[in-house]
């Protein structure tokens, strides 16, 4: 049952600019949803547990009725998780919103049309990047804008965020367990990853992250995320290199 369900899930799950799961809805199937989502807080209770989730009806054909609406945030409750908003689509979205009494998030359907809509007619220019090998590549990548980076000389400890706008993240300290470091750029840690990085948070498929001690519950680029239980246990404590290939995020050791 479990191989069938990670051949075709219900729903895609991707983190947003700041840590909010995004879940779109690729088909509803409210029970499914809810199991899946169940199965993540259980693998990763300090990561999904009562997590914010934004759900996301832009990849179904058409909008659901309020009665499957309900029933589906009915169940990702019961799954541990907390239903705050619906993201961006239709007017009969807009009207959904309403009738839930949830707000709606305009910026997480812009994500998507950026990475799947815009995404192949801004691979043309980009050609050196599908000669990469497979190995995890020495160069970093180009920030994500011509901001100077941003610098964060203090250690990031449990329960506070770092989000460098429009630019790279460099880190001279660890980020802690509970911490959370964000870049629309690529992210640089010169201490301990014991939290969370999630780089090019704005869609931007070729930012990286770096880290000279790997020891993180979450690492993300794009959107496309590992947690700590799908991270190999021979990384850990390395040095560390997070990039995105080919919609599939790759990991490897620097050293």
């Amino acid at each position: 049952m479990s191989a069938q369900a990670d051949y075709a899930q219900a729903g895609e799950l991707k983190f947003g600019q700041v840590g909010i799961a995004n879940l779109r809805v690729r088909s509803l199937d409210p029970a499914q949803l809810a199991a899946e989502m169940a199965e993540r807080v259980q693998r990763a209770p300090n990561l999904f547990a009562r997590a914010a989730v934004v759900l996301d009806f832009g990849g179904l054909s058409k909008a659901p009725s309020l009665d499957e609406a309900r029933a589906l945030v009915d169940g990702l409750r019961g799954a541990g998780v907390l239903p705050v908003a619906l993201a961006y689509g239709t007017k009969e979205i807009d009207a959904l919103s309403q009738q839930l009494g949830l707000p709606l998030l305009a910026k997480f359907r812009a994500q998507y049309e950026r990475t799947e809509e815009a995404q192949a007619p801004a691979r043309a220019p980009e050609s050196p990047r599908a000669a990469e090998p497979a190995a995890a590549p020495a160069a970093p990548a180009t920030a994500s804008a011509s901001a100077p980076g941003l610098i964060q000389a203090a250690p990031v400890r449990s329960g506070q965020q770092v989000y460098a706008e429009q630019r790279d993240l460099t880190v001279l300290a660890t980020v802690g367990a509970g911490a959370e470091v964000l870049a629309d750029g690529s992210i640089h840690i010169y201490g301990a990853l014991r939290g969370r990085a999630l780089a090019g948070a704005r869609g931007n498929e070729g930012a990286r992250i770096f880290c000279r001690e790997f020891h993180a519950e979450l690492v993300a680029v794009a959107g496309h995320y590992k947690v700590m239980e799908d991270i190999p246990a021979e990384l850990r404590g390395k040095a560390v290199q997070v990039w995105l290939e080919q919609g599939q995020l790759k990991l490897a050791a620097l050293d």
